[in-house]
């Protein structure tokens, strides 16, 4: 498209700029239709093109090319099945450093990790033990509260001493090697190839915990849609449903917590027994 007029840009050449790459590579070919829309939506707007847009997807080029959802099989994350988290968990509480933590917390509150690397001290309010992510670090852009566990409370106390830089400036919850950044992305990679569990993800915890709300508790499946800050997609009972369930999901994440630590304390208790 490079020497053409916006003007001239069309259906058939969108489409060849995207067909050869649309089954073969669908996110990358997907993206690019979004910033051909995007540019064109400008220059219809600055006066540079008019008439419809080549790239819309809806009611123009959804009916020329296949959805994403059919031109790949959708691949879910590596989830750990819930009945073997308690061993991982023991396993990662003897993995030093800033990362191990981050995760055990990550897993703890069910939390994004993106969420999670960029938490500050100021969204913490320890006394009342509840943990509140803005909208604006929300995948839905909606303000979440999340309940700690008592193992939760635990790793933030672990973490109070990395709390204030050299400036006395208040820092991120779990900060990385350079000053004023949170931990990276890859510190979890690296911490699960150092363990031999490179067939796991991290977001796939959640579904960890989403298997064992559904197989272990009796919570409402909104309680725990919530606790995972899915958004509702029944808009009658997203109308209905305005409270947050808080009390509710403060007693899931603990039994959750429990869950996660409990197999690990019956076997100290074993060993404490058999020594006496």
């Amino acid at each position: 498209m490079g020497k053409l007029s916006v003007q001239a840009i069309d259906t058939a050449i969108v489409l060849k700029a995207l067909e050869p790459i649309w089954t073969t590579k669908p996110e990358t070919a997907s993206r690019l239709r979004g910033r051909i829309e995007a540019v064109l939506d400008w220059a219809k707007v600055r006066g540079y093109r008019s008439g419809e847009n080549p790239a819309r997807w809806r009611g123009h080029l959804d009916k020329l090319l296949p959805a994403r959802s059919k031109v790949r099989k959708v691949e879910h994350h590596a989830a750990l099945p819930y009945a073997a988290l308690p061993g991982f968990l023991a396993r990662l509480r003897d993995q030093e450093g800033v990362a191990a933590r981050a995760l055990e917390f990550a897993i703890l509150t069910a939390a994004r990790t993106s969420e999670t690397l960029g938490a500050r001290w100021s969204e913490f309010d320890l006394l009342d033990k509840i943990w509140t992510v803005p909208g604006a670090r929300m995948k839905h852009g909606n303000e979440h509260r999340v309940p700690l566990s008592a193992r939760a409370l635990m790793i933030l106390q672990e973490m109070q001493a990395l709390r204030f830089d050299g400036t006395g400036q208040d820092v991120y919850v779990f900060p990385g090697l350079r000053a004023g950044k949170p931990l990276s992305n890859m510190a979890f990679l690296m911490l699960l190839r150092r363990m031999g569990r490179n067939d796991l993800t991290i977001h796939g915890f959640r579904s960890t915990f989403r298997d064992w709300c559904a197989e272990r508790t009796s919570f409402p499946a909104e309680v725990a849609e919530l606790a995972l800050a899915h958004t509702v997609s029944d808009k009658t009972i997203a109308a209905y449903n305005r409270s947050d369930l808080l009390d509710r999901r403060r007693r899931l994440m603990q039994e959750w917590s429990t869950f996660c630590t409990e197999p690990t304390q019956q076997a100290v208790s074993t060993i404490a027994t058999l020594r006496r």
